[in-house]
C-alpha cells in the first residue's frame, strides 16, 4: 500500500529559484513546512520557506542533514550531480527519482531513451569528436543542430550548423567530448505539455501550451494551444507515455514540436514545474505548484480545468536597464496579474517575474499581457 505524506509534513526541494518560490506558496497554502538546499542565501525560495540550507551540492554531510529534516524531497533544478541523489535517496524519497533526473539532464541519454521506446524525437546522432561531428553532419545534413549533452538551457550549449563548413569552429566554441548533433526540425509551432503523476499511479495533464520564443528564451505561452483536438491529444498522449517509460513520480514537462506537416517530436524533457505552466496559477483550478506538491506527496491530483483563455508574458532582467518599470502603470491594469520573484540582481535575460491574464478570447488575453509589459 502506498503511503501519503499529509499536510503537517516537511517538503524539500533541491534548487532555491523561482520554481521553488512558487512551489513554497503552495505547499505552505496546503499546510506543510518546507525546506530549501542550494549554494545560495536570500534567493527566491529561501525567503519563503521555513529554512533555507546553504550549502555546495558535493557537500554530503550538509545534503544528508537536510534530507533527515524533510519527507519528501523534490527539483526545481535539475543541474545537480548524481551524487546529490544517491545521497538523499538514503534518508527520503526523491520525487521524481534520481533515475529519471539522471535522463533528463542528458540530452543524449534522454533522446536516447526516447526512441527506444519508440516515442517520436528528431534524428540524431552522438558525438565526441571533430571527425564524429562531421561523419554525423555528412548523414544528417544542414541545418542542424550541435549541442552540448549536458548543462545546457535555454539556447546554451548549443550551435545551428547551417554548413559543414561551420563544423570546426562550432566543435571548438562547445569544447566539449560529450555532444550530440540534432536534425534541424521545421516546426511550425511549440507546444509544451505539463503533467503530474503520482504514486497510486493517478495521471494529471493540462492542454497543450503553446510558446513562443524570443532569443531562445520562452516569451509568451498561450492556452489553449489553439491547434484543435488531434494534435493536443496525440500530445498528451505522448507525455503519458513519457510517465510510464520513465516511471516518472511529480511533475515533469514535455517541450515538442509541431512540424509544417502536423506531426509531432519531443524537443526535450523538465523533470519539475515549467515555465510556460506559470499561467495555471491564475488560470486553473489547480495550479502545476499545487500539482507538484499533491503528487510527490501521493495526494489525489488536482483538477486542470481552465478558467478561461489565458496568456503568460515573461518578464526579463533587460526591463530594468533604465531603472527601475513602472509598476504603479502596470498595476493600474485590474485584469493583468504581476508574479515577481524576489531577485536581488536584474541581468538581461534573467527570468524575473511573469504577467498573466485570463480573458473572454485568446487574442484578448494575449493583447492583454503583452500591452501591459509594454508599459514597463
Amino acid at each position: 500500500m502506498t503511503q501519503q505524506i499529509l499536510p503537517g509534513a516537511t517538503l524539500g526541494v533541491l534548487g532555491s529559484g523561482q520554481l521553488g518560490r512558487m512551489f513554497a506558496i503552495a505547499a505552505r497554502r496546503l499546510g506543510y513546512r518546507v525546506h530549501v538546499y542550494s549554494p545560495d542565501t536570500d534567493t527566491p525560495t529561501g525567503q519563503v520557506a521555513d529554512r533555507e540550507f546553504a550549502a555546495e551540492y558535493d557537500d554530503l554531510d550538509s545534503l544528508a542533514e537536510f534530507s533527515r529534516s524533510v519527507d519528501v524531497v523534490t527539483f526545481e533544478f535539475e543541474n545537480v550531480p548524481s551524487s546529490v541523489t544517491d545521497c538523499i535517496e538514503q534518508y527520503a524519497p526523491v520525487r521524481p527519482s534520481g533515475a529519471v533526473l539522471g535522463v533528463a539532464q542528458h540530452r543524449l541519454t534522454e533522446k536516447s531513451t526516447l526512441r527506444n521506446a519508440s516515442l517520436p524525437v528528431p534524428e540524431f546522432r552522438a558525438v565526441s569528436t571533430l571527425d564524429e561531428l562531421n561523419a554525423a553532419v555528412a548523414e544528417l545534413g544542414t541545418p542542424s543542430v550541435l549541442k552540448t549533452s549536458s548543462s545546457g538551457y535555454d539556447g546554451k550549449g548549443q550551435r545551428l550548423l547551417r554548413s559543414p563548413d561551420e563544423t570546426a569552429d562550432a566543435w571548438a566554441e562547445l569544447n566539449t567530448d560529450d555532444a550530440i548533433l540534432e536534425a534541424f526540425v521545421d516546426f511550425d509551432c511549440e507546444v509544451s505539455v505539463v503533467a503530474a503523476r503520482n504514486e497510486s499511479g493517478e495521471f494529471a495533464a493540462y492542454s497543450p501550451f503553446l510558446n513562443t520564443h524570443s532569443n531562445h528564451i520562452l516569451d509568451v505561452t498561450l492556452c489553449p494551444s489553439g491547434l484543435g483536438s488531434e494534435i493536443e491529444s496525440a500530445a498528451v498522449g505522448i507525455a503519458r507515455t513519457v510517465f510510464e517509460t520513465l516511471d516518472v513520480l511529480g511533475v515533469l514537462c514535455v517541450e515538442m514540436f509541431v512540424t509544417k506537416a502536423g506531426g509531432i517530436l519531443i524537443n526535450e524533457l523538465a523533470p519539475r514545474p515549467h515555465n510556460s505552466g506559470h499561467l495555471t496559477i491564475d488560470a486553473h483550478v489547480t495550479c502545476q505548484f499545487e500539482q507538484q506538491v499533491r503528487a510527490i506527496c501521493n495526494l489525489p491530483l488536482g483538477s486542470t480545468t481552465q478558467h478561461g483563455p489565458a496568456a503568460m508574458a515573461n518578464l526579463l532582467g533587460d526591463l530594468w536597464s533604465n531603472g527601475e518599470p513602472d509598476w504603479l502603470s502596470l498595476l493600474s491594469l485590474p485584469d493583468v496579474k504581476l508574479h515577481l520573484y524576489g531577485k536581488n540582481e536584474a541581468r538581461p535575460g534573467r527570468k524575473m517575474g511573469h504577467l498573466s491574464a485570463v480573458a473572454a478570447d485568446l487574442h484578448a488575453a494575449e493583447q492583454l499581457v503583452r500591452n501591459a509589459r509594454n508599459r514597463l
